[in-house]
């Protein structure tokens, strides 16, 4: 008998901090999510404002801010069926472009640019605004490399598309302009026609 409630206490001892976590993850406020109403339909994301606060965060001014309604999904990059990525933003034009935001890579925020999941552009780390990605399948090319030579710090991914993943599809199969570039950037990887963001809203929590 005693041994027995020896290992029942054990094991009570040994669950408590698990438990003690998930209350801890229960207690949290929900991750705001995002409609992107657009031409072809509404995708819902979820920005992880907790792993990546500096890149959520700067998604949800632009959102906040309205400063998604009316642009457009400008580059569309499909290497193969249902597999690429797409672009959205306000392609430079400063009434639509917040201040630079400080780089967080995929090593410090744990996400990763899989399926679904949406990524801030950048140029060098710490110049990102308001250009966005999503992909469709897994870029892991696009995560930070420690390994890797060079600036290889990746891209922040911060979000992931929650309903209307088939939205991003249809995006993904727009028809492109081969001649269409913005400032010779782009060449081949512009609609013709682009999908555009009708509006951008936060979803009421319950």
């Amino acid at each position: 008998m005693k041994r027995w409630l020896a290992m029942m206490a054990a094991a009570l001892a040994l669950g408590f901090p698990a438990l003690a976590q998930d209350a801890t993850v229960a207690d949290q406020p929900p991750l705001p999510k995002v409609d992107i109403v657009t031409d072809v339909g509404t995708m819902t994301v979820e920005v992880d404002t907790r792993r990546a606060p500096v890149s959520g965060a700067n998604f949800l001014a632009y959102v906040d801010k309205k400063l998604l309604d009316g642009v457009s999904f400008y580059r569309v990059v499909k290497v193969g069926p249902d597999y690429g990525f797409v672009q959205f933003g306000g392609l430079g034009d400063p009434k639509r472009s917040l201040p630079p935001i400080a780089h967080e890579p995929t090593t410090q925020t744990g996400l990763s640019h899989r399926d679904g999941f949406l990524s801030v552009a950048r140029f060098e780390p710490g110049s990102a605004r308001g250009e966005f990605t999503i992909m469709a399948g897994d870029q892991l090319s696009l995560d930070a490399n420690p390994s890797a030579p060079g600036d290889n710090l990746g891209y922040a991914a911060f979000a992931r598309i929650v309903a209307g993943r088939e939205v991003l599809t249809r995006i993904l199969d727009t028809p492109t302009d081969p001649a269409k570039s913005t400032g010779g950037a782009f060449v081949g990887e512009m609609p013709a026609s682009p999908v555009r963001i009708v509006s951008a809203r936060r979803v009421a929590t319950p």
